[in-house]
């Protein structure tokens, strides 16, 4: 056993003063939190302003290809992370894994605020970008510092907000195709057509149209990003092995509805070489959904700006306490109140959302590329540790003679679909921004944003490893019953609140 596994199940056994597990958290989420989280919780702007880059860059066809492949490795990581969460949610390959997702946490708060700040544009520009990050940034920060359960009650509408307006604009565009517009022309597959399906992007011929379906992955990164939060979110939830399996094996609802149907509905009303499509201007006039009617004076289907930046901060403060409850991080980041609410992690976690104040000097265009290549590059690192660590995870109970079908949700296509997840995972990490190193193409930001997270990985890892003098542990030395008992304690009936009221009680019955 390493150092690393040591320290978090020695912390694990030990007591606090509020009768908490010195590295608990609070259990104050819900099953339909969980339930909503899993579906909308990090649907944010930065989905729907992604989606101009994808379609400028690849054509209707080549963004809903590239979708649907990163949809497949998202479907891979988080069924697999699913696993590992509904069997422990405080089990040290699982720390490791949700903390994993730290190196992409911080990064994806001040991209979503960047995000907001060109719909907030497209609205007025009367009020200084300053101002609008600071409202945002401090709402969501409040948001943040209130219990779990609180958190899961704003999340759940949060979320709900951004599931309707995705149906929103799923059926606008389908009523506008068929006719339905304001001109009544209908659309149909017309720019399948014309301009194409494909874009030939830097090349020409077929070999231009893979290389415009290949920029489109990364771009797609960035839509996915934090699907990884519902295993996060396991170690404040209550009953964590059946209601993040739950949550877990709706996932796939999230990828062919939100963002497989929704990519193609727009690729069917704008063309690919609509010049508005060019998100490095400075409003959401990109944003393709704000082009779906043209009496529209507002985006109809776009989400309110903020919310996916609350799942950020959530997401990288638990994280953080992951990374610290397992010995990879200072201890101060598990310092938590006498309800068990990590409030250094979440602070600390808060203060990359100052870098969105960059918006005031570059421009919230140029920031949210930055910042959305910095945040896919990181969260694909995310995903391939997470392979990793499910592999370990998988060949470790087989080589312990443990039966995986009395787990209680088990990944399927295992374990080749994590293989299939870390390959393609490497692969789309190595050749994020290949077109910098193209003729007349270079690009110093846009180059450092993609490829500065391959150094950072590399030292951190290494580096850790030789300060703390860690080793890899064998696969039959695995633990993977020492906090058995702990889990199973907190699998209990959930009883309604006698405070609830019966609008609540009616929700908690729907989800």
């Amino acid at each position: 056993m390493s150092k690393d596994d040591a320290v978090a199940l020695e912390t694990s056994a030990v007591q606090d003063d509020n009768g908490l597990a010195a590295d608990a958290l609070h259990r104050g989420l819900k099953n339909r939190h969980i339930a909503m989280i899993s579906i909308g919780g990090v649907i944010g702007v930065g989905l729907f302003l992604g989606t101009a880059n994808a379609l400028r860059t690849g054509g209707p066809l080549g963004m809903l290809l590239g979708y649907v492949v990163i949809g497949t490795l998202v479907f891979a990581v988080t069924t697999a992370l699913g696993e590992m969460a509904a069997v422990s949610s405080t089990r040290p390959c699982l720390l490791r894994s949700v903390g994993t997702t730290f190196t992409r946490g911080p990064w994806s708060l001040p991209a979503e605020l960047s995000a907001a700040m060109l719909l907030v544009h497209y609205w007025t520009t009367a009020v200084n970008d300053a101002v609008w990050i600071a409202i945002f940034l401090a709402v969501v920060v409040a948001i943040n510092f209130m219990s779990s359960g609180v958190y899961g009650e704003f999340e759940f509408w949060f979320a709900s907000i951004k599931v309707l307006a995705v149906i929103t604009l799923i059926i606008t565009g389908i009523v506008i195709t068929a006719g339905g517009g304001p001109n009544h022309e209908s659309i149909g597959f017309k720019y399948w057509s014309t301009p194409g399906p494909f874009v030939e992007y830097i090349g020409t011929g077929t070999w231009g149209q893979f290389l415009g379906f290949w920029a489109v992955l990364i771009l797609a990164t960035f839509s996915f990003i934090g699907t990884e939060i519902v295993a996060v979110a396991a170690g404040e939830t209550k009953n964590p092995r059946k209601n993040v399996a739950k949550a877990i094996s709706n996932v796939y609802i999230r990828i062919c509805l939100f963002y497989i149907l929704g990519v193609f509905v727009i690729g069917l009303l704008v063309a690919s070489d609509d010049p508005d499509l060019n998100i490095g201007g400075s409003t959401a006039a990109s944003a393709p959904e704000s082009s779906t009617s043209p009496t529209s004076s507002t985006p109809p289907s776009s989400p309110p700006p903020g919310p996916a930046a609350n799942s950020d901060v959530y997401t990288a403060s638990r994280a953080l306490y992951s990374l610290a409850a397992a010995g990879n991080a200072p201890k101060i980041f598990m310092k938590r109140t006498r309800n068990g609410h990590p409030y250094v992690a979440v602070g600390a976690s808060a203060c990359f959302g100052l870098l969105a104040f960059m918006t005031t000097s570059s421009g919230a265009g140029k920031v949210f590329n930055w910042l959305s290549n910095l945040t896919s590059v990181s969260g694909l690192f995310s995903w391939l540790c997470i392979s990793i660590i499910y592999l370990r995870f998988h060949y470790g109970m087989k080589k312990q003679g443990i039966d995986r079908s009395k787990l209680p949700y088990i990944a399927p296509l295992q374990p080749y679909a994590s293989w299939y997840a870390l390959v393609l995972t490497l692969l789309v990490i190595l050749f994020s921004n290949w077109t910098v190193f193209t003729e007349g193409r270079w690009d110093t930001p846009s180059f450092v944003t993609n490829y500065l997270p391959i150094p950072l990985f590399i030292v951190l890892y290494f580096g850790h490893k030789f300060t703390q003098g860690t080793t890899v542990v064998p696969l039959d030395q695995l633990d993977f019953v020492s906090d058995v008992q702990e889990i199973e304690a907190l699998e209990e009936d959930e009883t309604e609140d006698a405070n609830q009221s019966k609008f609540q009680k009616v929700l908690d019955s729907l989800f």
